[in-house]
């Protein structure tokens, strides 16, 4: 059995600015800092200190910051953290001399992070978005369009004839994330997020597979690249590495790499012309803002391009792809547009052999992050236009008119309800079309009138004379590794096929069927989504938890392996976990210091529980024992209230990737997410939709990979992208308020997103949201299934894609599921003497009116302390076939369903703190 635990250590280190500024006295002077997890065990230790200046790493921002002091150190083992000292201010008369030693590079320090500073201050005033990694958009052909996702994914974007299809590519799951992608004589490479690169090729069984193709160099040195361009002939692929090479690729099949090497004194970061303004000659950019050519013809091979020394603006260059311009100063001359680091556009002309630089600015409050290379005319006295992103979003076109000195700049803004991802580069899919990347995962296209969106495909040509100069936005929907909606194309004949669409042509009946289209009069179009800004309440709420649902009714009952064991947690905080052993079923009772809440979730083996304190205990097993980790003591650790409704789904493998998380309900409201693959746990805070806390997380990643939906104190649907780390909002009519209570994901086929989410209202009625490609987003009311009973509790499970669990107000459980054309109820009641297991059903549905009756009158018959109707308690799924529920004498009920399909009461459970010592009747525990 794989076991689960977190790191055995947790590392944190301080940098100290002067190699006398702590002393570590001890009777061995030979002991090394590397051994601070011993010290906690020697009281005789000491820290002299002689200096206030420390420094601690701080991962979220991926930097060193300054600590305050006092500070305290803490050592860390197996996350029991022992204070062993502390940072003190020490007076302004001491060590004088340490100080003037430091001064010089102190304030070097100093002034860059005051740089770094005012660029982030610049950012928060015109909105600045965060940077976004791995993502790319590589056109291939005119239909043939390749993204890598910020989830690190592959999708193609084809045109098969009738209309635009997703195709998956993949990189397996050991190479990791996806950065980039190019095509080289029709052959597809792959670069993945660790400098490894990728071939795609076909098996045997002609299925297209990546295979590693690494740099083939003299050095034995292991070769990681970062990022790559392809020469303007299509002829060549040049790289830069991780540690500052340029590297040639001009074979594929039989590869030839050549190595460039780097410029004296400094490195190549990133490649900005691959050979297009001069023949051979390769144009970069250092880590340090420098731009450099190469060329192998002259010596030196490398030049640098200097300002002049009078030059007192932003001279510091952005290490990113440039865009290329011909005669555009005159039949002669050659321009290279770049950014800097400060957010402006710089040119640097080539013109009757002299070089100068050109500084184009950028508009106020405005600061550039990333250009997109277009096709221009090669005529000089036409227009040209660059395609510029801005930090806040927005994308902004600079058009130099012919006639000198007439430039200007438009603000084409941003699609409604996204903005334009940060530094990544888009494409100019034809003339008039441009795709960019937006912030939250999707693809946005710029087009002008009538000739663009996403249902128009690849157009001709079409005379620039004719063509409108009004642009318009429409929104490219990207696929659920992305956390959105887009199908994947299919092999079958139809519109959706990956090669040639084919014009739907089945009738409406097979339509509605297939589709899941509702009854008239719900169909009506929603709004997707409306943005919202992602920052956490400041407010303080002491009620807060009064407010939200219960952990002791949700989170009774978790299923630890399925149809062998699962967990109960009583109402006096003790944890007994069901067994099932050489067909044998016996409790097992789990010890622990402090009462338990209930179980939030389980993992690998793992479980997950939330004690008295709201603290999140992980238990691991031992044999038939757990040993139990504080996981809120933690680093960055948070105290909880809830967790996800439901784990992975009975009888489904489980897909295991290094991004595999457990969301839990902070006790402030936010939404809290673990890491919990790789043998480790991370809390990262997620925060809260704008002006309303979290109650209860309504699915995880069930519904939508990466997506986890949560319902608000104020009783709305929303939704955070744990890829993006943005929230959205489901638009809902003011009448219908959701309860606060977890809800269950209902999908048909994992090869299709149709799907519903079915949650309680506050009034007791059943409400589904759904999703399908036909309609889009729309609301159910299903009301409830008699007048004067209501649903009490949170939804249950939901079996076979199309039957879901709830419990009446009148302590029935009762089956909504979907008959071919519609939704219908069936009253399953509740376990007693007359509804026996083996009975004959009479019609459809759990038990028809008969047995009905007779439960009824045997329910008075109970003794004092029996109640066999069936309490709130949320019930779990034990195996695709089985539903575990509670009494509310405390006994448990299990329901199958049999071979004919019918759901019927098994058997009952007599549970270690049960009111009721009667046992009516057991099914055979097999």
């Amino acid at each position: 059995m794989s076991r689960f635990f977190p790191r055995s250590l947790l590392l944190w280190a301080i940098i100290i600015q002067s190699l006398s500024s702590i002393k570590i006295l001890s009777s061995s002077s030979s002991s090394s800092l590397c051994q601070h997890h011993h010290i906690h065990q020697q009281n005789n230790r000491k820290f002299e200190q002689k200096t206030t200046i420390f420094w601690e790493f701080e991962e979220e921002s991926n930097t060193w910051v300054q600590v305050k002091s006092p500070y305290d150190l803490l050592s860390c083992v197996n996350n029991n953290c022992t204070k062993v000292g502390i940072i003190e201010p020490v007076n302004d008369d001491d060590d004088d001399q340490t100080r003037i030693e430091l001064g010089q590079e102190q304030d070097s320090i100093k002034i860059q992070g005051q740089r770094k500073k005012k660029v982030k201050t610049d950012e928060r005033k015109i909105g600045g978005l965060g940077s976004r990694n791995r993502i790319s958009v590589t056109k291939m052909t005119d239909d043939s369009i390749w993204v890598t996702g910020l989830s690190g994914s592959i999708y193609e974007r084809f045109w098969n004839g009738i209309q635009w299809v997703i195709a998956p590519h993949e990189l397996p799951l050991q190479a990791g994330y996806a950065v980039s992608v190019f095509l080289i004589k029709h052959i597809v490479l792959a670069l993945s997020e660790a400098g490894i690169l990728y071939q795609m090729q076909l098996s045997e069984n002609s299925q297209p597979i990546w295979v590693e193709f690494p740099p083939i160099l003299d050095s034995s040195t292991d070769i990681r690249i970062k990022s790559g361009a392809i020469s303007h002939d299509m002829e060549k692929i040049y790289f830069c590495t991780k540690n500052g090479l340029l590297l040639e690729l001009s074979e594929i099949n039989t590869p030839r790499w050549m190595n460039h090497g780097k410029p004296p004194g400094a490195d190549v970061a990133a490649i900005v012309d691959a050979p297009e303004i001069r023949p051979q000659v390769v144009f970069t950019i250092s880590s340090s803002g420098d731009l450099y050519e190469f060329d192998p013809s002259s010596k030196p091979m490398w030049k640098k391009h200097i300002w002049s020394q009078e030059s007192t603006h932003d001279t510091t260059l952005t290490p990113m792809t440039s865009c290329t311009a011909h005669r555009r100063s005159g039949p002669h001359s050659d321009s290279l547009f770049l950014l800097t680091k400060g957010g402006n556009l710089v040119e640097r002309r080539l013109h009757q052999r002299k070089w100068k630089w050109v500084v184009h600015g950028s508009p106020k409050d405005q600061q550039f992050t990333s250009m997109t290379p277009v096709t221009v005319d090669e005529t000089y006295t036409s227009s040209f236009s660059l395609f510029l992103a801005t930090a806040s979003g927005s994308i902004i076109e600079y058009n130099i008119s012919k006639q000198e000195g007439k430039r200007t700049w438009v603000n084409h803004m941003h699609p409604p309800h996204a903005k334009v991802a940060k530094g990544v580069s888009g494409l100019q899919l034809q003339m008039g079309r441009h795709i960019f990347p937006l912030d939250d995962g999707r693809l946005g296209e710029l087009h002008q009138s009538k000739t663009g969106g996403d249902g128009v495909g690849p157009t001709p040509s079409v005379n620039r004379r004719r063509m409108s100069t009004k642009y318009t936005w429409s929104i490219i929907d990207a696929p659920e590794s992305e956390g959105w909606n887009a199908e994947y194309c299919t092999e079958d004949r139809g519109p959706l096929n990956c090669i040639s669409g084919v014009k739907d042509e089945t009738n409406d009946d097979q339509t509605t069927t297939r589709s899941f289209r509702r009854r008239s009069g719900n169909n009506k179009g929603q709004e997707n989504y409306y943005y919202l800004v992602s920052t956490a309440s400041k407010t303080k709420d002491n009620a807060f938890v009064d407010r939200i649902s219960s952990v002791n009714v949700d989170f009774r009952l978790r299923v630890m392996y399925e149809g062998r064991s699962f967990i109960l947690v009583t109402e006096s905080g003790i944890s007994y976990e069901f067994v099932n052993v050489e067909n044998v079923w016996f409790w097992l009772k789990h010890e622990h210091a402090v009462g338990m809440k209930g179980a939030v979730g389980s993992y690998n083996g793992s479980l997950f529980l939330v004690n008295e304190n709201d603290d999140l205990i992980v238990g691991e097993r031992e044999g038939n024992e757990f040993t139990w980790i504080n996981g809120s003591a933690m680093k960055k650790g948070r105290r909880v209230v809830g967790g996800p409704p439901w784990d992975v789904a009975p009888s489904k493998a489980q897909k295991v990737t290094p991004d595999d998380s457990m969301f839990f309900v902070g006790k402030s409201g936010g939404l809290l997410q673990l890491t919990v693959a790789l043998k480790k746990l991370k809390w990262k805070d997620c925060r809260n939709p704008s002006n309303t806390k979290i109650a209860s997380i309504i699915d995880q990643e069930v519904f939508r990979e990466n997506i986890v939906f949560v319902v608000g104190t104020d009783g709305h649907l929303y939704q955070y992208n744990k890829v993006s780390g943005l929230w959205h909002g489901h638009h809902q009519s003011r009448h219908m308020v959701l309860s606060k209570q977890p809800g269950t994901a209902m999908r048909g086929s994992p090869q299709s997103l149709s799907g519903s989410l079915f949650m309680i209202s506050e009034d007791g009625r059943l409400i589904e949201y759904y999703w399908n490609p036909m309609d889009g987003w729309g609301w159910v009311e299903h009301g409830s299934p008699y007048p004067g009973v209501t649903l009490v509790g949170s939804t249950g499970p939901c079996l076979a894609g199309n039957q879901l669990f709830l419990i009446g107000s009148d302590g029935n459980v009762y089956l909504r599921y979907w008959d071919q054309t519609l939704w219908k109820w069936s009253d399953c009641g509740f376990p007693s003497t007359g509804n026996v297991a083996g009975k004959n059903r009479k019609g459809e549905g759990c038990i028809d009116q008969e047995i009905r009756v007779k439960t009824r009158e045997e329910y008075h018959e109970e003794t004092e302390n029996c109640d066999p109707k069936v309490a709130p308690t949320r019930p779990i799924p034990f195996t695709e076939n089985s539903v575990i529920f509670e009494q509310n004498d405390g006994r448990l009920a299990e329901m199958r369903r049999t071979e004919e399909l019918q759901w019927v009461w098994w058997r009952t459970i007599g549970s270690p703190t049960t009111r009721c010592n009667a046992v009516y009747w057991n099914a055979a525990a097999s």
